[in-house]
């Protein structure tokens, strides 16, 4: 493997394409290669006989696009070019021929408007047309960026796949080519996309197509690499968002998408190749509620990546208005390995809240001593936020301090709504049930588990030091049971307030003294410990010099509570 300054996890620039072709159809039975040609086909080609047949691609670089909506319902064949390239017109040819000797009635070529691609394309319809192949060609140009389009028109980009999809499932049905080019020819006036990226990508063993410093965001780009039309700072979610649907609705500008309050639309949130999970399942809420918003119906939506820019960090919203028959279309069943699988349910509407089922609470007394400690734990952890988020940076994720942070935030506001109930058993139940939903990860379950085993062992009528000696005990037992974790903390802890059940009434605050001071120790002796279990056990001994955040906050928890029986603020 070669590494460049921009490193890519291929063989090499000239093979790369070829090679993904070929994982592509390997991986997917229902695909084959045409030999000699960069085209992938249908690998059960007698099921064409009779029906159109259809065929697209271009450059290489948006994968899934095209290879991957070949399949019963969508494509009959994708050629491809190199990367950003536009296939070459013999390899068209032959994918066209290949096609109709397979017994297609006839060929539709849905080709993305670029001049590259609109010649290439356009030069082997020709040449099919010779051959005596009945050939027609739908070009895609729903892009929206520019107000007065060059004279090249409106760029092809994401809604192409809409297309796809809809003319697959009118083939599939044996409509005729003219009727199927009628149809989407309508259909494309309804569909508009836009894009929006925090960063550029680059070729194969080429530098980034352009600059874009960080922290500043491109509005309008295409998918070659090419820069948008306007340039700011990156902003909230929902604000990209809110922007790109003015932009893409703005009746000033000449490649608008007419939209108004009761239309009907489908939404493609799609990302262009380097946006994480997270931030398109965040961009995908901000659209279905900027929709909603003004009045929009939206009927469906797919998010995830499906025409890609190489490893460009950004994002496109594809809008297609949609009455009843297109959804039909749409919602037809397809083998193109590429597409979703997607509810056929109108997401407007559509209750998506379950209420958890309600358990019934008695009010108990409130008990100050316990809401006082609870109090001072949730501050002393809100405190140590970034000193254990710098410890954990060392040998995990660096969020320890932040986890901790939400489960605090949350007890606060639990006390802030509740009174805090007599039976310590019964608060540290409810304390489990928080940081469990709220704390997240690993810790929240370890939490959770420490409190829902030490719960039992103290109650209304039985909570006296040896009392909560034993339930320390005991959630200690459970969490070592669970997994192998680090409690270097709260064991020697552990050990100092087991003596609390012989220690005499005049000597229990002496007794938990010595427990956190032990708690203290054994957190500064994890300095010298290797990680066994969590991301830390993955990050060599060697790298990993200070304490354990984990071990620091368990230390920290038992000085607050102890603080807070001493009566210090």
């Amino acid at each position: 493997m070669h590494i460049h300054l921009y490193c890519k996890l291929i063989n090499s620039a000239d093979s790369c394409v070829d090679e993904a072709l070929c994982g592509l159809v390997r991986a997917s039975g229902g695909l084959s290669l045409l030999k000699g040609h960069r085209v992938v086909l249908r690998s059960d080609p007698d099921n064409l006989r009779g029906k159109v047949a259809l065929l697209s691609g271009g450059g290489s670089g948006h994968e899934p696009a095209h290879g991957g909506y070949v399949g019963a319902g969508m494509l009959s064949a994708a050629v491809a070019g190199g990367v950003f390239a536009s296939p070459p017109p013999a390899s068209v040819l032959a994918a066209i021929l290949s096609l109709h000797s397979a017994g297609a009635s006839g060929v539709l070529l849905i080709v993305k408007n670029y001049t590259g691609d609109r010649l290439n394309f356009g030069l082997a319809a020709e040449q099919a047309r010779n051959h005596g192949v009945a050939v027609d060609m739908v070009i895609v140009a729903e892009d929206c960026a520019f107000d007065q389009p060059s004279k090249a028109g409106r760029r092809g980009l994401c809604g192409t796949i809409f297309i796809h999809k809809l003319a697959g499932a009118l083939a599939e049905e044996g409509c005729s080519l003219d009727q199927i080019v009628s149809k989407v020819t309508e259909v494309l006036k309804g569909i508009g996309t836009l894009g929006v990226s925090l960063s550029p990508c680059s070729v194969p063993g080429c530098l980034p197509s352009f600059e874009l410093p960080p922290g500043d965001m491109e509005l309008g780009l295409g998918i070659h690499g090419e820069a948008g039309i306007k340039r700011s700072k990156v902003a909230s979610a929902d604000e990209v968002v809110k922007t790109m649907m003015d932009h893409m609705t703005n009746p000033d500008s000449q490649s608008h998408l007419p939209l108004k309050s009761g239309d009907s639309v489908v939404v493609c949130v799609n990302n262009l190749g380097a946006l994480s999970c997270l931030e398109l399942a965040v961009v995908t809420r901000a659209a279905i509620v900027c929709l909603e918003s003004r009045g929009v119906v939206v009927a469906r939506v797919m998010s995830g990546s499906f025409m890609t820019s190489l490893e460009m960090a950004g994002v496109s919203l594809t809008l297609m208005r949609a009455d009843q028959e297109t959804l039909r279309l749409f919602d037809a069943k397809t083998s193109a390995p590429a597409w979703p699988n997607l509810s056929s349910q109108c997401v407007s509407g559509r209750g998506y809240i379950t209420d958890p089922q309600a358990v019934s609470t008695r009010p108990q007394d409130d008990a100050p001593v316990m809401r006082k400690a609870l109090e001072k734990v949730c501050s002393t952890l809100l405190e140590k936020q970034e000193e254990l988020n710098s410890l954990d940076r060392a040998g995990g994720d660096g969020d320890c301090g932040n986890t901790h942070a939400q489960a605090a935030r949350a007890v606060q506001e639990w006390l802030q709504d509740h009174v805090v109930p007599g039976c310590p058993g019964r608060l540290l139940s409810v304390l489990a049930g928080l940081v469990q939903e709220k704390m997240g990860g690993s810790s929240g379950a370890l939490y959770s588990l420490f409190l829902t085993a030490a719960a039992g062992h103290v109650t209304e009528g039985r909570s006296n030091a040896a009392a909560w000696a034993s339930a320390v005990h005991a959630g200690t037992q459970a969490m070592r049971r669970c997994v192998a974790v680090c409690l270097d903390a709260l064991c020697p802890a552990v050990d100092e307030l087991m003596t609390l059940t012989t220690a005499p009434p005049g000597g229990q605050m002496a007794v938990l003294q010595a427990a956190v001071q032990r708690a203290a120790s054994g957190a500064e002796s994890t300095r010298n410990l290797t990680a066994r279990a969590g991301r830390a056990s993955y990050v060599a001994a060697e790298r990993v010099t200070l304490p354990d955040p984990g071990a620091v906050a368990v230390a920290a928890i038992l000085r607050a509570v102890l603080e807070s029986l001493e009566g210090k603020k």
